[in-house]
């Protein structure tokens, strides 16, 4: 597609701020390698998932822990308050992570966008942001409004990508630690028995992977008999598990489908295999050799792109 004579001129003579993005489907270990290039680069994070702009549900929103974040300060992480202000929609990202670009670029440092939320990052990106268009629909070819085509940034995109059924094999594995790290109380916790739990009110935090299955679970299990309550509880409890591993296995697939649609239509997505890695996570003992692998097959071919996209 030609751009327009006037965008090209607006876009030739107005250089565009530098915006390193990594993206990935869930559980692909994007909030690790943004951490470790912001520390090599000097840069500061953006979080672009959905779920963790919200305050509260840290472990089952999958929130990177204080520690691991290595000092690297990061933005839009836990900070909107759903109950207070509902649903966070596409323009309001664009408004709050656009103002954090600036702000980081205006401290001499390299934003780093880092999240699993394709609309997000798709919403922060285009020159005009049109909340009425949906790029993800398939059904639509590229847009012949350059525009919606033309990014407002300067961006090297990094996407981290795990083979299917390894990544799947991951994320269960993941959802089993999440419950014994506390997601289960965390949720017990959440849980108002005098709110309306339908479909309906389904927004913000209680979209949430964990929030609606468990939701059930606890609207099913109220105290009785103990033998009776003992085997309802359990079969409830197995079945949410179910839910949730289910539902994450999709959304992994959902956002690889958005990830490639992106591509489709022109976005320079640099792969970057994680299988081996991920494949050592699940078969080895060792740490050590699990972040050897990746260091060599994710770490350092990013650490070479982004060296190459600041050269510039």
């Amino acid at each position: 597609m030609e751009f327009s004579s006037s965008a090209a001129r607006r876009h030739r003579h107005h250089p565009k701020d530098k915006l390193l993005v990594i993206m990935g489907a869930t559980g692909t270990g994007k909030s690790r390698l943004s951490v470790e290039l912001a520390t090599h680069f000097n840069g500061e994070i953006i979080n672009s998932d959905k779920m963790q702009v919200y305050k509260g549900l840290d472990t089952t929103t999958n929130k990177i822990p204080l520690d691991d974040r290595l000092g690297v300060p990061h933005h839009l992480l836990g900070e909107v308050d759903s109950e207070a202000h509902g649903e966070l929609t596409r323009s309001e990202f664009r408004s709050l992570a656009g103002k954090a670009v600036s702000e980081i670029t205006a401290r001499r440092k390299l934003p780093v966008l880092a999240g699993g939320s394709n609309s997000f990052i798709h919403a922060l990106l285009v020159d005009r942001f049109d909340p009425e268009y949906d790029v993800f629909d398939e059904r639509s070819d590229q847009p012949a409004d350059s525009s919606k085509v033309l990014l407002r940034y300067n961006c090297c995109f990094l996407w981290v990508d795990v083979s299917l059924r390894v990544l799947e094999d991951y994320l269960l594995k993941r959802v089993d630690d999440m419950l014994n790290s506390g997601m289960f109380d965390e949720l017990a916790e959440f849980y108002d028995p005098e709110e309306d739990h339908g479909p309906a009110n389904w927004t913000g935090l209680r979209k949430a992977i964990g929030v609606p299955e468990f939701d059930r679970y606890f609207e099913r299990c109220r105290p009785g008999e103990k033998g009776e309550w003992d085997r309802v509880r359990r079969e409830a409890y197995e079945e949410a598990v179910r839910e949730i591993k289910e539902n994450t296995c999709q959304l992994a697939k959902r956002q690889i489908g958005k990830i490639l649609r992106l591509k489709k239509l022109g976005w320079d997505l640099r792969r970057l295999d994680a299988t081996e890695a991920f494949r050592a996570v699940m078969t080895s003992d060792s740490g050590k050799r699990c972040s050897e692998i990746w260091e060599r097959q994710v770490l350092e071919p990013s650490v070479k792109i982004v060296k190459r996209f600041l050269d510039e």
